[in-house]
């Protein structure tokens, strides 16, 4: 069975211009949380053909990061401060179904996945199982590295999910998230808060696809 495998790369920025960033290793002056995406999709000989389209962290988690710095809890309904990043889900909720393949832009104010997509039925090392199925997977790799194209001005974080050939086959996928939860524990069952979300155009996830999501977190 020959397998094709999807690269998603996901870059979000923090420090000096407010969690902004940009493409191709560029600092821009534009204050507010943006970010970028770029979406492979290589073929069994290697070609390459990639779109960039939104990604954002959202309220929740910069609520997130100020607590933890002052070690304070800024309100009762915002994330618990002592929660970290540790789950990714998919979704379908990114387009409107008319126009799958043109994404809506995160808002700084989901709190969610517009519309969650199960990752699997049976599949142990997930999380928030319901109706029979699994919505969350874990991160399967977080690494720290060095900005030297930047004069190390930023500290990189660097996560790695893989949805292998059985995760979420026979699903219309056009947006992602990440997650902070209090336990990376495999069945945990939550509460599960949203820190970054992006969308993409739609991709139909076969059980001969890969999709590999690589999310950058410039702080």
């Amino acid at each position: 069975m020959k397998k094709e495998t999807t690269i998603i790369k996901a870059e979000d920025h923090y420090g000096d211009h407010c969690l902004s960033d940009a493409l191709c290793n560029k600092r821009d002056n534009k204050v507010g949380p943006k970010g970028y995406v770029e979406i492979y999709e290589r073929d069994a000989y290697g070609n390459e053909n990639m779109i960039g389209k939104s990604n954002l962290i959202v309220y929740n988690a910069r609520e997130l990061i100020a607590q933890k710095i002052v070690n304070m809890v800024n309100s009762l309904a915002g994330p618990d401060l002592n929660e970290y990043l540790c789950w990714f889900g998919v979704g379908d909720g990114g387009a409107n179904p008319g126009d799958p393949f043109n994404p809506n832009p995160p808002l700084n104010r989901d709190s969610g996945l517009y519309n969650d997509i199960p990752i699997s039925a049976t599949d142990a090392t997930c999380a928030d199982y319901h109706g029979g199925f699994f919505y969350k997977a874990p991160i399967d790799e977080i690494t720290f590295e060095q900005d030297p194209l930047n004069e190390n001005a930023w500290l990189i974080l660097r996560t790695i999910t893989t949805l292998g050939m059985q995760r979420s086959v026979g699903y219309q996928i056009n947006e992602a998230g990440l997650f902070t939860a209090l336990s990376n524990v495999p069945g945990y069952s939550g509460p599960f808060n949203l820190f970054a979300r992006i969308t993409f155009p739609t991709l139909v996830k076969t059980d001969t696809r890969e999709l590999v999501f690589i999310w950058y977190l410039f702080t």
